[in-house]
């Protein structure tokens, strides 16, 4: 006996029907190849802090979940991009720093890096500053400073080199006692002075006190009086690493040079009252991207 096929047997029906049957599976398959072609890659997670900033507070942006092989991500606030380095694995950061200059409100961060974007909102809360008045004389110029000293600290406060040398919480520099905060706004003649701030901390001790480095890091600028630095006086500052630095002003001695590596509490120099000082006392700026944040979240909290 001759076994005829089914669709032999069945007719054009049963023909027609087994087409239907394979056209509907090659669907499918189609179809379910398309899905996972099409399926988005993992995104990335963001991390944020503090998740409730405030003026003066450096922004911490980590990002985990990388894929390496897609390019590295963009971290931008305010129209502005900062730098990402690798913290290991598929982890990075970015620092934001923000000063008493800058509006508070909603702060939106965008995160990208082509494939896949991020917007976090952040609250950046305002803060009130003290105020001073100071009244000056109507002939008083008293000193300008020289090109030679600003030229050379503003291109030291521009430094963004990837190794990160900190680790930890930053250190007390001077045991003196804290006479001027950080953030301190000025009249002057009873005029708002709207671009000042006090950009740093400042410790009274009697001369000859040590100074000594927060954190580890390279010198990377050494100023003296005596070569023009009338404003800032004999002067030191470190290169910490990923865009953070610190300068210290008005020292009565420095005992390293520049290009040496220092480590977290080695003395660097001692306190005096060198440049435009009334007495002497130790500025400790702490500066992020070249933006003077309030060290004192990075002596108490740290960031990684």
């Amino acid at each position: 006996m001759i076994q005829l096929p089914e669709y032999a047997m069945t007719g054009v029906h049963g023909k027609s029907r087994q087409i239907k049957r394979l056209t509907s599976s090659l669907f499918l398959a189609l179809a379910a190849v398309l899905l996972i072609v099409t399926k988005p890659a993992v995104a990335f997670q963001v991390q944020v802090s503090p998740t409730s900033p405030q003026l003066g507070d450096t922004i911490s942006v980590v990002i985990s979940g990388v894929n390496s092989q897609e390019s590295q991500p963009t971290v931008t606030m305010g129209g502005k991009n900062y730098p990402l380095f690798a913290l290991g694995g598929d982890r990075y950061r970015a620092l934001i720093p923000t000063t008493p200059l800058d509006q508070p409100g909603a702060k939106s961060i965008q995160i990208s890096n082509g494939s896949q974007q991020s917007n976090v909102s952040v609250q950046l809360r305002d803060r009130r500053f003290p105020t001073q008045s100071i009244w000056l004389p109507p002939d008083s110029a008293g000193l300008r400073g020289t090109d030679h000293e600003f030229d050379r600290v503003d291109e030291f406060k521009r430094i963004v080199t990837p190794k990160r040398h900190w680790n930890g919480p930053f250190l007390r520099p001077s045991s003196g006692e804290v006479t001027t905060i950080y953030g301190v706004r000025r009249y002057y003649n009873g005029k708002f002075a709207e671009n000042y701030y006090h950009r740093g901390v400042d410790y009274a001790a009697p001369t000859g006190s040590p100074v000594i480095a927060p954190a580890a890091g390279r010198v990377a600028l050494v100023g003296r009086e005596s070569q023009g630095f009338e404003i800032h006086g004999d002067t030191i500052g470190i290169d910490h690493g990923q865009g953070v630095t610190s300068i210290f002003l008005h020292l009565s001695r420095i005992d390293v040079q520049e290009g040496q590596m220092v480590t977290a509490g080695q003395t660097i120099g001692a306190i005096g009252s060198t440049g435009a000082s009334t007495g002497p006392h130790l500025h400790w700026g702490l500066y992020v991207h070249g933006q003077c944040v309030d060290p004192v979240p990075w002596r108490f909290d740290g960031i990684e």
